[in-house]
């Protein structure tokens, strides 16, 4: 396989769980794909109501220089996250939003856009609070980023052992929704 580098960006508020997406997706990637990652998140000083971000970089190489400055994958969960980051995609990376919290502008015309209600979806489940979740099932059915499996096994070694339950269906819920979609493997 030649090198490859993916680079992503999870943007959003505090409070939304964007850190510990980050997280699980780097660790899906480095301890059950055997790739590469490096997990970078940032916060305002406020925490919760400021934004937040998620820096992942993976590869099947090591990873030589660590910033994300340009992402492949960009996932936004608020319009303050989307303002703030919009202009770091590259021309036709993947943008997914939660339609509900994201309006889309022109600045978003050069993305391969993706939208799904996530924090409804996570409303339904019982609690707003694993929407983050959500959109990871959803992140995995549309790029192919790291096998469901192994964001699974991510998702089971994360989350509060009191909250698995929740969480693991959030994740199916994210995930079968991208069914409804033609995805891409990010990979190809």
């Amino acid at each position: 396989m030649e090198r490859r580098r993916i680079d992503i960006i999870y943007g959003g508020t505090g409070g939304q769980g964007i850190v510990l997406a980050g997280y699980i997706t780097g660790r899906a990637a480095a301890v059950h794909e055997n790739l590469h990652s490096v997990f970078i998140p940032s916060y305002g000083a406020e925490a919760r109501g400021g934004k937040a971000r998620s820096c992942i970089a993976i590869s099947n190489e090591k990873i030589d220089y660590p910033y994300v400055w340009n992402a492949d994958i960009m996932m936004i969960m608020s319009q303050q996250a989307y303002d703030a980051y919009i202009s770091m995609l590259k021309k036709n990376g993947i943008l997914i939003v939660d339609e509900d919290l994201v309006k889309l502008d022109e600045r978003a015309k050069h993305a391969n856009i993706y939208k799904i209600p996530a924090t409804r979806i996570a409303e339904k489940l019982g609690h707003r609070i694993v929407a983050n979740i959500v959109m990871l099932g959803f992140i995995v059915g549309i790029t192919k980023i790291v096998s469901f499996d192994s964001m699974k096994k991510s998702v089971e070694e994360s989350v509060p052992k009191r909250f698995l339950e929740l969480n693991l269906k959030a994740l199916k819920e994210g995930y079968d929704y991208a069914k409804k979609f033609e995805g891409v493997n990010v990979w190809l």
